[in-house]
């Protein structure tokens, strides 16, 4: 091996240009005020700024920026028994997929000291209901289209469950859409499938942050919202809270952060491997949940280190809530990056109708839902909680907590907790549904199945939703019962949550957790 090999430097000069990309994206929202309103997050806009080089070169020079030689160009014929140097566009997916399982365990690691009342806890329930109803109409919308693209327009290479993909892009970003995109074009003949992907989650970036302006500014212009410029700083505890390790010792603090992620990241990948080698089948589905199966390894983590703190075995908490927190912002925004980096524009020449319309059903259908919902639900700090679920669910729970910020940037409404803490309720209703997505691709007769299957589930968790308004009378009957059961005691009683268990409780004793 020679230092002086351009291989060695391949995998340096990517990630340096990833991040290069977003100091002058960040240099340039500093300075150019239309960049300022947008809130077009740094990542994104550097992402963007890449592509575009990217797109240049090729129509230039005949390939793109990542696969020129100093970032690795690909070999097309390699000889039998020798070693093929990755592509610079291979390297970015790579980057992307293993950041949202890294990102997703330093989020999953957070220690919560929190206790819920009955009614943010139900509250909290109810999130994790719309995150999946969201996901839900946008994949029945998609589907849709998808269907009728290639039922009826026949267009060329695609396949009747691409536009499940929405609710990846959407939904959940770009590594889930990168994920589910490399499966459709591997193993289900989608051409272009992680290109379309990746086309759809930055699509779902622009809207999140374009249309929550948009919304801002109307409401502000109404009056029923106003900007808030107060930011939460971060205190001395955020660092080193009590009996925690110090922060520089023999081994660094953030050392000890980004051991315990990749450990578990680790251990995840072998949980994957060894259930893959059991059902080969099933592989590509398997490694595509890397995220989840991290996410459920951290409930065990913590776990034993409860157990051993409690035992006195380990006597400083390890865990650091902002650190982790930090290394969880830093996995995202590279997965963003580089995920916006690695689209290949010249591939989706034939599915730019369907990309436009995905777009504009996934923007309105969410904006529409999410809307009816927190007016219902969470009529106290509605606006707050809309912007919070419409950045989720068209960008990632970031673009969520950036959208929050500039009506409530002390997080003084439960919002920011709704966002934060609803992705066990939607981990537990929505992953059944994730298993549909393999099944869909595999004929055009079960795309239509899973989209009639995926709009009867949307019915059944809005009626779950909107249970104390579908279910009034039993409520109020069983409500009466009880208050009859407990006699004179019964005025002391409070009075029946709202739909969703409780809208109207506006915790604000407490400190809301800082963005992820």
């Amino acid at each position: 091996m020679s230092f002086a090999d351009l291989n060695i430097w391949t995998f340096i000069m990517i990630l340096a240009t990833l991040l290069a990309s977003m100091l002058l994206a960040s240099i340039l929202k500093r300075f150019i005020p239309f960049l300022q309103k947008t809130l077009i997050p740094v990542s994104v806009l550097g992402g963007i700024i890449l592509l575009i080089i990217s797109t240049i070169v090729y129509f230039c020079a005949g390939d793109y920026l990542f696969n020129l030689p100093v970032y690795g160009a690909p070999q097309t014929a390699p000889e039998e028994g020798t070693q093929v140097a990755r592509s610079g566009m291979q390297v970015l997916e790579m980057i992307t997929y293993h950041c949202l399982g890294i990102g997703f365990i330093a989020s999953g690691m957070r220690n919560s000291k929190k206790k819920f009342t009955k009614k943010r806890a139900g509250e909290i329930f109810d999130s994790g209901l719309v995150t999946v109803n969201g996901y839900l109409i946008q994949a029945f919308a998609g589907l849709i289209i998808t269907i009728i693209a290639v039922w009826v327009l026949s267009t060329p290479g695609m396949i009747s469950a691409a536009g499940i993909l929405l609710a990846f892009g959407f939904g959940q970003g770009t590594g889930q859409a990168l994920n589910y995109g490399r499966i459709y074009e591997n193993d289900y003949g989608f051409v272009g499938g992680a290109n379309f992907g990746l086309t759809v989650a930055a699509l779902g970036f622009l809207v999140a942050c374009i249309g929550g302006v948009i919304y801002i500014n109307v409401m502000r212009r109404r009056g029923m919202i106003k900007i808030d410029t107060s930011v939460r700083r971060s205190q001395l505890s955020d660092y080193e809270d009590e009996n925690e390790i110090p922060a520089v010792a023999s081994m660094d603090k953030m050392t000890v952060q980004i051991a315990i992620v990749l450990t578990v990241y680790a251990i995840s990948f072998g949980i994957m491997y060894g259930l893959s080698a059991l059902i080969p089948s099933l592989a590509d589905t398997l490694f595509g949940f890397n995220f989840l199966i991290g996410v459920l390894l951290t409930v065990p983590a913590k776990a034993l280190l409860n157990k051993l703190y409690d035992k006195g075995i380990v006597k400083k908490r390890i865990v650091n809530n902002y650190m982790m927190d930090r290394l969880s912002g830093f996995a995202f925004d590279l997965m963003i990056v580089a995920g916006v980096a690695a689209i290949q524009l010249p591939l989706l020449a034939d599915y730019w109708l369907v990309l436009l319309l995905l777009a504009i059903a996934g923007t309105f259908l969410t904006l529409f839902y999410v809307n009816f919902v927190c007016k219902r639900l969470f009529p106290s700090y509605r606006h707050e909680q809309f912007l919070a679920f419409f950045g989720m669910l068209t960008g990632t729970a970031s673009t969520g907590m950036i959208l929050l910020r500039e009506i409530d940037g002390s997080y003084r409404t439960p919002a920011s907790e709704n966002l934060v803490y609803q992705s066990l309720p939607a981990i537990v209703f929505g992953f059944p549904l994730m298993f549909l997505a393999p099944y869909a691709a595999t004929s055009n007769m079960a795309a239509l199945i899973t989209c009639i299957v995926v709009g009867v589930c949307f019915v059944v968790l809005n009626v779950l939703l909107f249970r104390r308004s579908v279910f009034k009378k039993q409520f109020a009957r069983a409500a009466a019962k009880h208050a009859a059961s407990e006699g004179d005691d019964s005025e002391t009683l409070p009075p029946p949550e709202t739909d969703g268990g409780g809208a109207d409780a506006q915790d604000t004793s407490s400190d809301p957790p800082a963005s992820e």
